[in-house]
């Protein structure tokens, strides 16, 4: 197979050619796609240095998946492109994530949704893959009526220019700000941009590619999203109320069970998931699930995963995976 990487010298886009090297998808060619000021370069590909194209070129040379990793501007440009040609493409932006026409895919959820005319796939919003590789299972035993969202983001979900932030100003250097305000020692209560119902762009994706992924627009959701001077990955708080009375060991059990979920709950040894412990992986981690206690039917419980593994690269490598399996045997 041959794969394109657009963005491939981005944050996200480094971390898909890792993820594919570590991986057992049959590639016969990698097509690394980067802007204009570092086509030429090269970059690292298992024990190889593969030199980066435009993307122009890219489309020519018709690979069978494109992986979007350069922003929504690229990926309306050129992913239509791409799938003019026959290849599948896999968008991590949000440019497809609320089009009707398409699907917005975590495979261990809703995979079997995928048929060989979807040539534009969206990656869902890093937030919302971890939140619902927990919530799924639950909501298809239980059904959620009600979710309250509180996120601890970290500054690798705006990208390099953030991280160089937060370090810059733990050297005590003074240079360019991408955050409105010091992220390091603070927590900003902005994700993406504001709305005009005063929530942000990124607690709305919360909202609209939940119920998208259930098939669910019935579901209650709020949230607030919080960016926080971490590295290692998205943590958040949780409060779901069911349609129906649960069961706590149950719940634990159904988690525990659940393929890409790994459940983390013995306070009595101080065990519950945290983004340094989740960093580099690709599982989701859940814990600290308890009752709510103003709430019958309702629940708590505390999710982290690495944002930029399971949150974009790996999420979309899997997809790639089933494509694979499904349409190019």
């Amino acid at each position: 197979m041959k794969i394109a990487i657009i963005g491939a010298t981005g944050l996200v886009g480094t971390k898909i050619l890792q993820v594919l090297a570590e991986r057992n998808l049959s590639i016969s060619q990698i097509i690394p796609v980067a802007s204009y000021k570092n086509v030429g370069k090269t970059v690292k590909f298992k024990n190889n240095n593969i030199t980066v194209v435009d993307i122009n070129e890219a489309a020519s040379l018709i690979p069978d998946i494109a992986i979007f990793s350069a922003g929504s501007y690229i990926s309306l440009e050129y992913a239509q492109k791409f799938a003019d040609k026959g290849t599948f493409v896999i968008d991590n932006s949000s440019a497809w994530r609320m089009d009707k026409t398409k699907k917005l895919i975590i495979p261990e959820v809703n995979a079997n949704e995928i048929t060989e005319f979807d040539k534009i796939i969206a990656n869902p919003n890093c937030s919302t893959i971890q939140m619902l590789m927990v919530l799924a299972p639950l909501h298809k035993k239980y059904g959620i009526k009600r979710l309250i969202i509180s996120t601890y983001q970290s500054i690798t979900g705006t990208g390099v220019k953030a991280v160089k932030q937060m370090e810059d100003e733990r050297a005590g250097v003074n240079s360019q700000k991408l955050y409105p305000y010091q992220i390091d020692k603070n927590c900003l209560p902005h994700c993406d941009d504001f709305t005009e119902n005063a929530y942000t762009k990124e607690e709305m994706k919360l909202v609209n590619e939940t119920r998208k992924i259930l098939n669910d627009n019935s579901i209650r959701i709020s949230a607030t999203a919080v960016r926080v001077p971490v590295v290692g990955g998205h943590s958040e708080a949780v409060n779901i109320e069911f349609d129906k009375q649960y069961n706590i060991d149950e719940v634990k059990q159904i988690l525990d069970n659940t393929e890409g979920v790994i459940l983390q709950d013995n306070i009595s040894k101080n065990i519950y998931p945290m983004p340094i412990t989740s960093y580099n992986k690709d599982d989701v981690f859940v814990g600290r699930i308890r009752h709510d206690l103003s709430h019958d039917n309702a629940i708590n419980l505390w999710i982290t995963a690495d944002n930029i593994r399971k949150g974009a690269a790996t999420n979309a490598v899997q997809i790639a995976e089933y494509l694979a399996k499904h349409f190019f045997n």
